[in-house]
């Protein structure tokens, strides 16, 4: 076991005996908040566990990575993303990616409610926002213009967001828009 490996065991046994409980009872405490940022999660278990932000840190990032894991080994993170009153979105996800695909090789991340697509830095993300709205999120700098797409604030995740209901709503201009966050990804 490398020394790396060692302190991180050795920090996770102190978090397990500093809280009485399990570290797999940990994960699932801080996993069944219902908290989908980390910092809301690093905070929950300063507060309520009573751990320094470095264990609180750790904990929820373990914690996170175990999730992770988990869903890895269950199959398609799509079949997750797509569920419930969201299912019926998964067309458009797919639609959209037949297209994307076509410019080239790129990375697909899923995460918990969506999907990133990555060059050298992320390009897109698309995902089910609500129940009856998708959202296709831009990273391109400099003016796009879209009847579908608003421009989001400085700090967010992208700088576009392009919400679709229907498969007809996905045309020439949105691939185009997509293609040139694309090439500036590269």
């Amino acid at each position: 076991m490398s020394a790396v490996d060692q302190a991180l065991e050795t920090q996770l046994s102190n978090i397990e005996a500093k809280t009485g409980k399990r570290r797999d009872a940990l994960y699932a405490d801080v996993m069944g908040q219902g908290m989908a940022k980390h910092g809301e999660m690093v905070a929950w278990a300063k507060s309520t566990l009573g751990l320094g932000h470095g264990d609180a840190n750790t904990l929820v990032h373990m914690a996170r990575k175990s999730v992770e894991a988990t869903h890895a080994v269950a199959g398609d993170p799509l079949d997750e993303i797509y569920t419930g009153p969201k299912a019926h979105q998964r067309p458009i996800h797919e639609a959209l990616m037949a297209k994307i695909e076509a410019f080239g090789d790129f990375e697909v991340a899923p995460k918990k409610g969506y999907v990133s697509l990555r060059r050298a830095k992320q390009f897109a993300m698309l995902g089910p926002k609500t129940k009856d709205r998708f959202e296709l999120g831009i990273n391109l700098k400099g003016d796009a213009e879209h009847a579908l797409m608003k421009p989001v604030k400085p700090g967010g995740m992208c700088q576009y967001i392009i919400s679709l209901h229907s498969l007809d709503e996905i045309d020439d201009g949105v691939i185009e828009i997509v293609g040139r966050a694309y090439q500036a990804a590269g």
